[in-house]
C-alpha cells in the first residue's frame, strides 16, 4: 500500500500548522487507496543545516539527521502542511528539506498552505525545491484563508469546500507516488 506523510511544515510556538495537517488526515484516513500518517518536524530538532558534507553524498553524521532520513525514507509521497511567511514557506521547512537528499527522490508530493493569500506563494516557492530533489509535485493543491478559513486568524474552522480539494489533491498524489514506485523499487 501506497504511504503518504502528512508533514507539518513550521515549527512556530502558537503554530496553526497542526490543527490543519489533523483535519488533512482526519479525511485522508477514510480513504482505501493509502496509509496516511502526520509527520511534525518539531519532533525531529533540526538545528540549523549542521550536516558537514551535502546531503546529495549520503554521508548523514548526526544522529537526528539519520532519524530524520528513516522517517522520511520509509513513505512513497508526502503533503507538505505550510504557512506563509514573508512570501515564501518556513525557514524549519526549508530546513528538514535540506537536511537529505536521496530519501525524496522518485516520490510525490502535495500542498495544503494557509496564510494572508491562502498560502499560495509559499507554493510557489516550494515546487523548484521539489524539482531539484526529485520530488513530483502534483498540480492540485489545499490553500486555506486566514481571513476566511480561521477564527481570530488562528482557531481553524475550514470552508467545508475544501474537503473535496484535499480528495482531488489526494487522489492526483497517490497517482504518481504509485506510478513513480518501480522506480524506488531500483534503489
Amino acid at each position: 500500500m501506497i504511504k503518504i506523510a502528512i508533514i507539518i511544515g513550521s515549527t512556530r510556538p502558537g503554530r496553526v500548522g497542526p490543527s490543519v495537517a489533523q483535519w488533512v488526515y482526519e479525511i485522508a484516513k477514510q480513504r482505501s487507496d493509502a496509509s496516511f500518517e502526520i509527520v511534525d518536524i518539531a519532533d525531529f530538532d533540526l538545528p540549523l543545516l549542521d550536516e558537514p558534507v551535502s546531503a546529495a553524498y549520503h554521508q548523514y553524521s548526526k544522529p537526528h539527521t539519520q532519524k530524520w532520513a528513516s522517517k522520511i525514507d520509509g513513505f512513497d509521497g508526502f503533503v507538505f502542511v505550510t504557512p506563509e511567511y514573508n512570501h515564501s514557506t518556513s525557514g524549519a521547512l526549508k530546513n528538514a528539506l535540506d537536511y537529505i537528499y536521496a530519501e525524496w527522490n522518485n516520490k510525490a508530493a502535495g500542498f495544503v498552505s494557509y496564510g494572508s493569500l491562502s498560502g499560495a506563494r509559499a507554493v510557489e516557492q516550494l515546487r523548484p525545491i521539489m524539482a531539484e530533489l526529485q520530488i513530483a509535485d502534483v498540480r492540485a493543491q489545499v490553500a486555506f484563508s486566514l481571513f476566511t478559513d480561521f477564527e481570530n486568524f488562528s482557531v481553524f474552522n475550514p470552508d467545508p469546500r475544501h474537503a473535496d480539494e484535499v480528495n482531488a489533491m489526494l487522489s492526483q498524489l497517490i497517482a504518481w507516488a504509485g506510478a513513480l514506485k518501480p522506480l524506488r523499487e531500483k534503489k
